[in-house]
């Protein structure tokens, strides 16, 4: 039985990798983290350390990670409804709630493959623009974060960056698996992102004991690395918990719909 939902997970991965747009979005990353490191070495008066650098653009170039992982996640369940290959699935000696976990299984290990390249990338062009080829000594006089190495602080910023991805990505698989479309699963998932998030972290502000369990307050977590918390007497810990409760009631509704709903409708 192990087996067979293995299989299934590689199926789903087959899916995924034999797209060209899996590999555009890899050499899209690749390319603007080679782009950004070129334009600040040629720029930047003092070279600065390689890490100083990576940091910079892991903030800048993460949320392709998010954008391109929401893309793959709306249209892992919305396209076999569409396309009909459901009930194709559906006809196989797998239940639904197997057939699901392995689509979304699928869907973060496309996330985290997306997060080592952009780690690989950054960390190999950078090594190359700023230490090999640089005359000055700055990798000894530069640290992100007190009291730990920089690689160690850059693993902290992926780890708890790849949270608020899964986390986008659960609500666009959920919304995908909800009204069967990958374009509004995509647009709302984004929207609430870049727009709504933006807007509803303001409230983050506001002397409200309801405030600490708004979804949005606690999505981005990497300032915690700075000691900065998300709202007065915050922690990461309590943040991670109102993302887990966020979490189970998604893939709770999800998990639900999917389970009761009518594949010839």
């Amino acid at each position: 039985m192990l087996a067979d939902f293995f299989n299934l997970i590689q199926n789903e991965n087959m899916k995924i990798y034999r797209r060209p747009r899996t590999y555009i979005m890899m050499g899209i990353m690749v390319a603007l983290a080679l782009i950004v490191s070129i334009i600040w070495l040629s720029v930047a008066n003092d070279k600065p350390s390689m890490w100083e650098v990576v940091q910079q653009e892991s903030s800048l170039l993460f949320m392709l990670i998010t954008i391109f992982t929401v893309i793959v996640a709306a249209s892992i369940v919305a396209e076999e409804f569409s396309a009909g290959t459901i009930k194709l699935l559906l006809i196989r000696p797998w239940s639904r709630s197997k057939i699901l976990l392995s689509k979304y299984i699928a869907t973060v290990m496309f996330a985290i493959l997306l997060a080592i390249v952009l780690l690989a990338s950054t960390l190999l062009i950078n090594w190359i623009c700023f230490d090999l080829f640089s005359t000055a000594d700055t990798t000894n006089d530069f640290r992100i974060s007190e009291g730990s190495s920089n690689f160690g602080y850059i693993i902290q910023y992926y780890a708890l960056s790849l949270v608020t991805t899964i986390m986008t990505v659960t609500i666009a698989f959920m919304i995908s698996t909800i009204f069967r479309s990958n374009g509004l699963a995509i647009g709302i998932s984004l929207f609430l992102v870049l727009i709504v998030n933006n807007i509803l972290f303001l409230l983050g502000a506001l002397p409200y004991k309801w405030v600490d369990y708004l979804l949005f307050v606690h999505l981005y977590l990497t300032p915690y690395l700075d000691n900065i918390p998300m709202r007065e007497g915050s922690t990461l810990g309590f943040s991670l918990m109102v993302l887990a409760g966020y979490y189970i009631l998604f893939m709770a509704i999800t998990w639900w719909v999917f389970n009761k709903r009518d594949v010839a409708s």
